[in-house]
């Protein structure tokens, strides 16, 4: 049998992207991995991480949870973790998904800042269109 360097060296370079196909493969079928949405038109599979960070960029604290889930739930989570890691919190900034009902009743109870841009469904609930208000 003849080896051909070249063709030897491709064979080499296809069995190891097969490899890393299936590891992939393997690793991504995992039962509580779920297709998430960072957009309207973005998806993901898999897992999100979702962080607290201080003034500093410093993170205090970490949650995983599947890729659907959404942010606003993991707030009293990182709130905790962020205060057992000796942070003292006044404020917490985040984007709509933290300005929930739960999130507004728990941040004032605790007596910090919530600064967030209020979820539709906060300042103007879960209204149908036909059962809008008219003057």
């Amino acid at each position: 049998m003849t080896v051909i360097p070249a063709v030897s060296q491709k064979l080499n370079y296809l069995k190891e992207a097969v490899e890393d196909d299936v590891e992939h493969l393997e690793s991504s079928v995992k039962e509580e991995a779920r297709i998430g949405h960072k957009s309207a038109d973005s998806s993901f599979y898999g897992y999100k991480e979702h962080l607290a960070m201080t003034d500093e960029r410093i993170i205090a604290a970490c949650v995983g949870t599947s890729g659907e889930k959404s942010d606003g739930p993991v707030l009293e989570n990182l709130y905790q973790k962020s205060k057992e890691n000796g942070v003292i919190i006044e404020a917490i900034v985040g984007d709509k998904a933290y300005s929930g009902k739960d999130n507004i009743k728990f941040t004032k109870k605790e007596r910090v800042h919530l600064v967030a841009k209020l979820h539709l469904a906060v300042s103007q609930g879960f209204r149908r269109k036909e059962d809008d208000f008219f003057l």
